[in-house]
């Protein structure tokens, strides 16, 4: 017997999991991110390691990693002085996750 559409019980999508893609999904904050796995970087390294990004673009969205304490920002008096970001232990926790999204995409999205 068919259920009608009325008795349908739809599927809700995790709240959590679509909180993560709604950040984690905008345009740039996974590839900052990734770019940090590597370990801390100044802005200058990571202009250069992501390729596309405008300056404004990259301050905006090193704001928001910084404002979802998923990232710090230290000033380092130098000489030179240099502005470095690296990952809280709450963007560390992303690793593992980063990770296997990773190996993931190698084997499965074409390049």
């Amino acid at each position: 017997m068919r259920r009608s559409r009325d008795a349908h019980d739809e599927r809700a999508c995790d709240a959590a999991l679509k909180r993560a893609f709604e950040f984690l999904g905008k345009r740039w904050n996974g590839v900052l991110l990734g770019t940090l796995m590597e370990g801390p970087a100044s802005y200058a390294e990571l202009k250069r390691s992501v390729t596309g990004i405008s300056d404004s673009m990259l301050s905006d969205r090193l704001s928001q990693l910084g404002a979802a304490d998923l990232i710090q920002r230290f000033i380092d008096a130098g000489p030179p002085v240099a502005v470095i970001y690296r990952l809280t232990p709450a963007g560390q926790a992303l690793l593992p996750a980063l990770r296997e999204l990773s190996a993931w995409a190698e084997e499965n999205l074409a390049p």
